[in-house]
């Protein structure tokens, strides 16, 4: 799997609204695979108790494609670290067939194991993950008038 956002800069939170590419390497046209988009720091990583907070899911995206291939589960929610520097965690998932998934109630306090499970998606085949944190509006102010 690889994700690529359309920025040449650093991960800012800014430049990360809209969703990434997601490429799935593996697999054939007839293999169908979910994926997670996460914050497991939530509200900030030295407490994150309200974790994980779920920021998309996209479920049978076909071998050797990308996520636009998927069907969106849950729709893409940018990146908003509020205290520290944040992980954000991309999981896939290979399914056993096309299938539909449970709609989460809510994105807080998802659980992707529990998901996983419940869905009967079995164990992840890839993950990757990058950090951010909270733009000061200094930072955002100076890239703005860069571009």
């Amino acid at each position: 799997m690889s994700v690529t956002y359309n920025t040449n800069k650093q991960l800012f939170p800014s430049s990360l609204t809209i969703k990434p590419r997601v490429e799935v390497h593996g697999g054939d046209m007839r293999s169908f695979f979910t994926l997670i988009m996460t914050d497991p720091d939530v509200p900030g990583p030295s407490d994150p108790y309200l974790r994980e907070h779920l920021h998309w899911i996209v479920t049978d995206i076909p071998g050797t494609t990308d996520s636009s291939f998927g069907r969106e589960v849950v729709n893409y929610e940018a990146p908003r670290p509020n205290i520290g520097i944040h992980r954000f965690v991309f999981v896939l998932f290979k399914q056993k067939q096309r299938q539909a998934v449970n709609t989460p109630p809510s994105r807080d306090r998802f659980n992707t194991q529990k998901f996983a499970q419940e869905n009967d998606l079995g164990l992840p085949v890839a993950a990757v993950f990058f950090n951010a944190q909270r733009e000061t509006q200094r930072e955002t102010a100076s890239r703005t008038t860069r571009s």
